[in-house]
Parts: structure tokens; sequence; C-alpha cells
């Protein structure tokens, strides 16, 4: 991915962000220094905390990714898949609702998530919810859009 521009971000941005990313997600950034890198070829903007790819706009939304998920760890909009889902969601699959174990209930259809898997707690993606989180488990149904998962061109981004 070529790098179209990037530049840092004013205090009051950073503040925004951070209030957002903490009400969203229950995550405290603790950055020295933030910057917004944008591309080339493809639309995605990422804020690059202390040089890390730690937050993305999707679809004009800040949210963390999984490399920023899996640095903060975060308490809310969290669903839970089982060992058998990790290797499909780690090619990009859409989460499927035999594959989840639990979903926090303060997902709403439309927000955007974070899916980790239940052994160790690693986020494997980032995707937009399409049911409420108390009507993720179940037995059948897609219920979650990936939007960004492990190995992807913004995942093996390095600042």
């Amino acid at each position: 991915m070529e790098v179209k521009s990037r530049h840092h971000l004013r205090s009051d941005v950073v503040s925004d962000l951070e209030t957002t990313l903490a009400d969203q997600l229950g995550v405290d950034l603790d950055g020295d220094a933030y910057e917004r890198v944008e591309f080339e070829a493809v639309d995605w903007e990422v804020i690059l905390v202390d040089g890390e790819p730690q937050i993305a706009y999707f679809d004009d939304e800040p949210f963390l990714t999984v490399r920023g998920a899996n640095a903060y760890e975060p308490e809310k909009r969290l669903v839970t898949v089982d060992s058998g889902a990790i290797s499909f969601v780690s090619d990009g699959a859409d989460i499927m609702r035999p594959g989840i174990t639990e979903a926090t209930g303060d997902i709403t259809g439309g927000d955007l998530v974070v899916i980790a898997e239940e052994s160790h707690g690693k986020v494997l993606a980032v995707g937009r919810a399409r049911v409420d989180g108390t009507q993720m488990v179940g037995d059948e149904g897609k219920v979650v859009d990936s939007l960004h998962h492990v190995g992807d061109d913004l995942y093996e981004f390095a600042g």
C-alpha cells in the first residue's frame, strides 16, 4: 500500500479520538504521537499511535485495528468465537452464529465490533454487527460482516 500523505494530529482531534474509543470500547489510549496516514489506492485512513497502526476509519468511524485491539484489550463491543471459527475468521470470513460463544450485551446492530478467540482472547478481526449482541449466539445465520482481519493489507501495514 502506497502512502499518499501523513501528518500529525492536533491535540483537540487526539482528545476527541481518545474519548470516542473510551466510550465505544472501554480503552484508554496512551500514546505520545498520533499521525494520520492516507493511502493512494485504497480509501483507508489509519492513525499511527507511537508509530503503530492502531486505529483505522471504517465508513468514517474511528475504531481500533486488530493490532490496536490486541494492544488495548477492549472490554466492550466484543464478540468471542470458538476454536473452530479461528481459521475462517482469520481468512476474512463473515462471522456466523454457530461459531460465537459470547457477545457483550452493549452491541447494537450496525456497531463496529472486535472479534476475539476464546482460548487466549486474541483479537482476530474487526467487523460490523448485523444484530444486537444479545441475538448473536445461536444455530444459524451470519451476524457480523468482516471488515479487517489478521493478515490483510491493513494488518500487514507497518507505519
